[in-house]
């Protein structure tokens, strides 16, 4: 195997370098930015520095006029290991191995493989990338997206960024980045209702916007779907809670009523029974403390005719997401709401807790005024935002 370090301008001037030297066949081992020249420390030189390598029997064991294949690529789960982590001394043991390179080069891939998950679960993905995928990486980083995450973003972008000739402008990585984010979440069920179920409870920490978000969930609803609504509201615990949702009962026309506990519950349900849609707003309290979920179950009646939705803040940090999650886990929860959109630059936590929990998202909120400041979640809308957000 020939292996040979090139160092140019920019990426499509090493890739041209090396296509003419080495030829098609020829694959790209490492990558990485140098500074040269400079005087007394200064005014250096940004350049690209590449190793190429390419094995001689492939040049010479081809017809003259077949047409020169690709360059070979391995595996597509493997590429990233080669980008990683092939550095200056496994390719003298590739020189100096009596192994077939391609072999040998298999070997080094599978050892890889392993340091490569082993890097993924200490949380620490520490590489050389191609400038326009480390670009991409950093901003996405800069999303707090989750690190095991990072890492398969990695690998499909690595794996495409070869096939597509090694010198694709980062504006198209941005574009592969934004398809895997995708990808990610669209499996599972995002935006808008079915209203096929009677109930609709909201629970969720104090100052999430539970109360507000009801209204304007709501308001779509008597509007959009001329369903007719009721209100229930559970939040005893603070007098302007109830206040709050019965002002925007007025408002709407809709009737509403303050339950206690279960009895409460079931004469509600019986009062409000001509109602296509009754929301149900719950009482914000320290989620860290357990007993406020076992309260919410003797008052309401988390029965198979309700829709059960987490709503939080995308102002709180991930930790504090994840451990309101586990604390309402014991209540079947069917999707998220995230509020408070415009607050924020940051929307990783999004794409984070719907891949850990598998539980899509129905809306996300950007705003005060009811109705508008809502729409309903979309995965490519998502994606697009954690891509656009720089």
């Amino acid at each position: 195997m020939k292996i040979k370090k090139y160092i140019a301008a920019s990426m499509p001037d090493a890739m041209k370098q090396v296509r003419a030297e080495l030829g098609n066949n020829a694959v790209i081992l490492q990558s990485k930015i140098i500074y040269t020249g400079g005087f007394l420390g200064m005014f250096k030189k940004r350049n690209i520095e590449v190793l190429a390598a390419i094995d001689p029997d492939l040049n010479t064991s081809r017809p003259p006029q077949e047409k020169p294949m690709p360059a070979p690529i391995p595996a597509p789960k493997l590429l990233p290991k080669v980008e990683r982590n092939l550095d200056l001394e496994v390719m003298k043991e590739l020189q100096k191995s009596p192994v077939p390179a391609s072999e040998e080069i298999m070997k080094q891939l599978a050892r890889m493989n392993q340091h490569i998950q082993k890097m993924s679960e200490s949380g620490k993905l520490q590489m050389e990338l191609p400038i326009q995928l480390q670009t991409v990486i950093d901003s996405l980083v800069h999303q707090d997206l989750d690190v095991d995450i990072q890492s398969r973003l990695t690998a499909k972008l690595l794996e495409r960024w070869y096939l597509a000739g090694a010198n694709s402008p980062v504006e198209e990585v941005y574009v592969w980045a934004e398809d895997f984010l995708y990808e990610e979440m669209k499996q599972y069920n995002f935006g808008e209702l079915p209203l096929k179920k009677k109930f609709i409870n909201v629970i969720g920490p104090t100052g999430v916007g539970k109360t507000t978000t009801l209204a304007k969930m709501a308001a779509e609803f008597m509007m959009k779907h001329k369903k007719k609504i009721g209100f229930i509201t559970t939040d005893t615990y603070r007098i302007a809670a109830i206040d709050q949702l019965k002002t925007y009962a007025t408002i709407l026309n809709v009737p509403i009523e303050v339950c206690y506990n279960l009895e409460d519950f079931d004469k509600a349900t019986k009062s409000l029974a001509d109602c296509d849609i009754i929301l149900v707003d719950t009482a914000g309290r320290n989620f860290r403390n357990q007993q406020y979920v076992q309260d919410l179950k003797e008052v309401v009646d988390y029965n198979s005719d309700m829709e059960t939705l987490l709503v939080l803040s995308l102002t709180a940090k991930q930790t504090d997401m994840e451990e309101i999650y586990q604390q309402f886990s014991s209540i079947h929860i069917d999707q998220f709401i995230f509020t408070k959109l415009d607050e924020t630059s940051t929307y990783g936590a999004m794409v984070n807790l719907v891949v850990k929990y598998q539980k899509g998202v129905a809306y996300v909120t950007t705003g005060q005024n009811v109705p508008d400041d809502i729409m309903p979640a979309d995965p490519r809308k998502i994606a697009k935002r954690m891509i656009e957000v720089d």
